[in-house]
């Protein structure tokens, strides 16, 4: 019989039945009802083509070929019930990881965990650096953080943000600073640097400005860095935290999401 025929259910009701040697008893285990039991027996007597109890003036018995099997089946519930605490064992671990483009990473994300983890002795970050398509079972990844309009093909929640703003150190020239996905003003920039992290930090020794996401710019215009040139500006695009579905239910994924979004 394939693995994907094994009448699990009607296995699962024999193993109860047997056990106390009653429908009635093993209906109340099951919370089912009695003749739900005797419906699975039944079924599983047709599929396997042998009787497996008899009812006698004494009550309910297992036949010999019933009995057979007995031994290994309970043996093989023992073995799920092991391979079932094994595969919780990730859910209660303590250990993360997190995949996020490395300017966010560093402007936004370390202070925060290093918060978080002020809090939880038994913490434990994994952080891979990510700023395109991400491969959540490549890295066995629990959460990552994408730019882009929404969530994409995952569940996800938005990260607050006021949008982007222009940045400089103040009392410098108008140089505008550029990086891959600047604002089209910032296309020409005289300055190019890889992100736009980098582009906070080349605003910070007075290079120019760079129009940035306020969230990574946000701990240095609080430290004094560097200041904000006029309002910031809403814009479609944000910073999302994202994980599949699965990883998305984890306790420990959703704890991470609530400190991270909070």
């Amino acid at each position: 019989m394939k693995r994907t025929h094994l009448p699990l259910n009607g296995l699962r009701v024999l193993d109860a039945a047997a056990r106390h040697l009653s429908f009635t008893r093993a209906a109340d285990e099951l919370a089912v009802t009695p003749a739900a039991v005797g419906q699975q027996v039944r079924a599983l007597e047709d599929t396997l083509g042998v009787v497996l109890f008899r009812r006698t003036t004494r009550g309910l018995e297992l036949t010999p070929e019933g009995e057979a099997g007995l031994a290994a089946l309970r043996g093989g519930f023992l073995q799920f019930e092991e391979a079932v605490r094994a595969m919780q064992a990730g859910q209660s671990s303590k250990s993360l990881t997190i995949a996020a483009p490395r300017d966010l990473t560093q402007k936004w994300l370390l202070p925060r965990l290093a918060r978080i983890a002020a809090g939880d002795a038994d913490l434990r970050f994994v952080l891979i650096a990510a700023d395109d398509a991400i491969d959540f079972t490549e890295a066995n990844i629990d959460l990552a953080i994408r730019w882009g309009e929404g969530p994409g093909a995952h569940e996800g929640e938005a990260l607050e943000s006021d949008g982007m703003v222009t940045i400089e150190r103040g009392g410098g020239a108008d140089t505008r600073i550029g990086w891959p996905g600047c604002s089209p003003e910032d296309a020409t920039a005289l300055v190019r640097v890889a992100d736009a992290g980098l582009a906070i930090d080349a605003a910070a020794a007075g290079l120019g400005r760079a129009t940035v996401p306020e969230l990574i710019a946000r701990d240095d215009i609080a430290a004094g860095r560097v200041r904000v040139v006029g309002d910031p500006k809403a814009g479609r695009l944000g910073y999302w935290l994202v994980a599949p579905l699965p990883q998305w239910r984890q306790a420990k994924v959703r704890a991470l999401v609530d400190a991270l979004a909070g």
